[in-house]
């Protein structure tokens, strides 16, 4: 059976699931999810068409650019850029500028995209937005930091509140592997409770491209502690602004102080943590120290978890041990790290909304026999 991969805006999705229900109007519905009555009914709409595709972002280009830069214009912006091929646009403006052409920045950014004239590093769209948690342990941020100078597959993995900058974990793992994330994880929810949410980049041991909607073993018993999951967007590191700047200052002190010998690492590494938590005044709190403004979470680490309850009514069957659920005399795979668990199905007309807990997994279309599988939430769908 056919299948395909989506990433679905959380926000529209539930608008839909809440709109198949018929227990309210779509003015109710409207003022519910913050939107108004003509994007309700284009989402519906986009749905009906073609199902959880159809609520995925899409490109918000013009089809036509009526004030787009005359020819000549261009051409000159190009012929400046090949003469100083590292002046960017600020400085090319400023030369038109000389020659009786006023032209903004972003008018001449968007010139050479368009002739290919700007690297491929330098295309990196830069965050929309501050993804800024108020209070302590609302979001942790989760990453290993570069190889480079550890002599290790991977460097340490690094764990930091969003709102406090306290790093929560700093270990060398020095492993990929899941078992040893999650022993370290376990420490941590021991040490400092769990968070509402983590956010991770889309790699291993929290994400495998081949896995149905990317889950792992470790991201499915992170979901098992009520935790809910953020992936950052491919290729913007910059989501994960915080933890990337902690790496940074991790790698400053590793050139500057220089490390022991591999088997004292990880002492420095704690004594490292200690100092940024403790110590170190943050420019973004205000010259105050991680731990002066963090707190650990009252919500208790569960190393038995209670199977999820999901709503009086609900549909709901258990996958088989390969990942499949077996439905109108059909078996679709929905996600090989989630055999066993219980999932619910919500019925739309003739699609089924297969979730796990309270997220989306996998869409079945029974019109064209197909499934499409949805990607976890990312950080661009309003983390």
């Amino acid at each position: 059976m056919a299948w395909r991969r989506v990433e679905v805006g959380e926000q529209r999705m539930r608008f839909v699931m809440a709109a198949s229900k018929g227990d309210r109007s779509m003015t109710e519905l409207c003022g519910e999810f913050g939107i108004c009555r003509p994007t309700g009914y284009m989402w519906l709409g986009r749905y009906g068409l073609e199902g959880a595709a159809g609520l995925s972002e899409r490109s918000r280009r013009p089809r036509s650019s009526p004030t787009r830069t005359a020819a000549g214009i261009e051409q000159r912006i190009v012929d400046l850029r090949r003469e100083r091929p590292d002046w960017g646009a600020r400085k090319l403006s400023v030369l038109l500028e000389r020659e009786g052409l006023k032209v903004p920045r972003m008018t001449v950014h968007r010139v050479l995209l368009r002739q290919g004239l700007v690297r491929e590093q330098d295309r990196i769209q830069q965050a929309t937005g501050r993804f800024e948690r108020e209070q302590p342990n609302q979001l942790w941020q989760m990453d290993f930091k570069s190889p480079k100078g550890w002599g290790q597959p991977v460097g340490p993995l690094s764990v930091l509140d969003d709102a406090t900058r306290y790093v929560i974990a700093l270990e060398g793992t020095w492993s990929t592997r899941w078992e040893p994330v999650r022993e370290r994880l376990k420490e941590a929810f021991g040490d400092c409770g769990v968070p509402d949410a983590m956010l991770m980049d889309h790699g291993t041991p929290w994400w495998k491209s081949a896995s149905g909607g990317g889950w792992t073993q470790l991201s499915v018993w992170l979901m098992k502690q009520d935790i809910r999951l953020y992936f950052s967007g491919v290729r913007h590191p910059q989501t994960q602004g915080k933890v990337e700047r902690f790496h940074g200052a991790l790698e400053m002190a590793r050139r500057r102080r220089g490390l022991p010998e591999p088997a004292e690492h990880q002492r420095w590494l704690n004594q490292f943590r200690q100092e940024y938590n403790q110590v170190r005044p943050h420019e973004a709190l205000g010259m105050k120290t991680p731990a002066s403004i963090w707190h650990p979470s009252p919500r208790a680490y569960q190393p038995e978890p209670a199977e999820w309850e999901y709503p009086e009514g609900a549909e709901v069957h258990r996958l088989e041990p390969n990942g499949q659920l077996k439905l109108n005399g059909s078996r679709w795979q929905i996600s090989g790290p989630l055999a066993g668990e219980r999932v619910q199905l919500i019925r739309i007309d003739q699609r089924v909304e297969v979730m796990y807990r309270n997220t989306l997994i996998r869409e079945i279309d029974f019109a064209v026999q197909g499934s499409t599988m949805v990607e976890p939430w990312t950080a661009s769908n309003k983390v």
